[in-house]
């Protein structure tokens, strides 16, 4: 036996659990149950689930062991939109929304992405990893076990470029898996209001050919709204993006319903994040479309804005997953157990259909299924130890409680730093 073993025993239910390693993006009534295995045991080895059984077949194990004394367990958290990479919170803009200010007035001010963009580039590399450490270790401690972390504070080469590298450093110390996202369509940075084509232009013959040549991005974005990006604008640069290699995760409709989601289904997008509006054709042409739906409840509740139709789009049959769209503007946190209780409380999810959404939906719109978002062995080792509940409804229910006891990350508990 692997000195670097684990197990952990007397678990009460495994929630989520997979015995085949074959569970995937979870839509319409399939979102309604989850299954569990009661009375047992998890052995990891290395920073692999190796085995699951009941307690009746529990191995003698000679290493590591972990008693769970009647506990429950769940599979980590993927999130997969945040833009964890900032230089400054903005609280300031939180109380001019509290006065009455709109996000396109506190954008049209210099607020908004303008004042990230331009925070971080007077800010040291060094300094924006550190903080950036900092806020992950914060969320792993709420059960994250998967992130993806986008670009769009820079809006120049240089920066975009740095906040691409601060990822990757990250990723190099960090104990979760991390996706990174150009997001250099943004917003048009202040040297470019009168030159849209020029700044579209600097993205794609640049921009995405240097990020590509250092393989700093995994992902594209781009913010199709009236006052950000186009769709055809959007279009031209998902279309530069495959090029290299690089698949659409995009922001759209999350004010207005202009051709956002059918330029990301024609241009075979990953994912289609925010959705706040969402039309019968919007949904009707996301049905089959193979593009996931990514909805971030957290942010129109910051914003006191629309809700996305989630229990519509269920009821229809889509699939959806949550994430937290961790930013300083419009979601300043990463916490996904407040997002659960927000999909369940204000669009009207089901516990068992937020799980899903956040654990095996997610882990989808990652490229990630193979090896997070359900406990199945052959997968990370990645789990949230939890009192036991009467069902998967207590943790949504219990918004204000920690019940996030432990978390297990490559097959060791996760001990924070910060």
């Amino acid at each position: 036996m692997s000195h670097s073993s684990l197990l952990i025993h007397d678990i009460g239910t495994i929630w989520q659990y997979d015995p085949q390693a074959s569970l995937t993006w979870r839509a319409g009534e399939g979102m309604r149950s989850i299954q569990s295995l009661e009375d047992a045991w998890i052995l990891c080895e290395g920073d692999r689930i190796s085995a699951v059984g009941q307690m009746d077949s529990c191995p003698d194990h000679q290493g590591p062991r972990l008693d769970a004394g009647g506990r429950h367990i769940l599979p980590t958290w993927v999130d997969s939109h945040t833009h964890l990479v900032f230089a400054r919170t903005r609280e300031e803009e939180f109380r001019y929304r509290l006065e009455g200010m709109s996000y396109e007035e506190i954008a049209r001010r210099g607020g908004g992405i303008l004042n990230s963009a331009y925070r971080l580039r007077e800010t040291p590399e060094d300094q924006l990893l550190e903080d950036a450490a900092r806020r992950l270790h914060e969320v792993i401690r709420t059960g994250t076990g998967a992130i993806e972390i986008k670009s769009g504070y820079g809006l120049t080469l240089d920066s975009e470029m740095k906040m691409l590298r601060v990822i990757r450093r990250l990723r190099d110390q960090s104990p979760i898996p991390i996706r990174a996202t150009l997001l250099a369509a943004h917003a048009l940075p202040r040297e470019y209001q009168d030159d849209r084509e020029g700044y579209i232009r600097l993205i794609i013959d640049d921009i995405l050919p240097r990020v590509a040549d250092e393989g700093l991005a995994d992902y594209v974005d781009a913010f199709c709204e009236k006052a950000f990006f186009q769709p055809d604008e959007m279009d031209r640069i998902l279309e530069a993006g495959s090029r290299y290699g690089l698949k659409g995760k995009v922001h759209t409709n999350q004010f207005t319903s202009i051709g956002g989601i059918q330029t990301a289904i024609r241009r075979g997008a990953l994912s289609v994040d925010h959705l706040e509006i969402a039309t019968e054709a919007d949904m009707g042409d996301l049905l089959d479309s193979g593009v996931y739906p990514v909805l971030l409840p957290s942010a129109p509740f910051f914003l006191r804005d629309h809700y996305p139709p989630a229990r519509t789009m269920i009821d229809r049959g889509l699939g959806v997953a949550l994430a937290s769209d961790f930013n300083p503007g419009t979601s300043p946190s990463g916490n996904l157990p407040l997002v659960i209780a927000l999909a369940c409380t204000q669009m009207r999810m089901l516990p068992e259909e937020a799980i899903h959404a956040a654990t095996i939906n997610g882990a989808c719109t990652l490229e990630w299924e193979d090896r997070l978002g359900s406990v199945a062995p052959g997968k990370l080792a990645n789990l949230i130890l939890t009192p036991a509940v009467q069902s998967p409804a207590y943790y949504p229910y219990s918004f204000g409680s920690d019940w996030v006891e432990k978390v297990i990350l490559n097959g060791k508990e996760f001990i924070s730093k910060t």
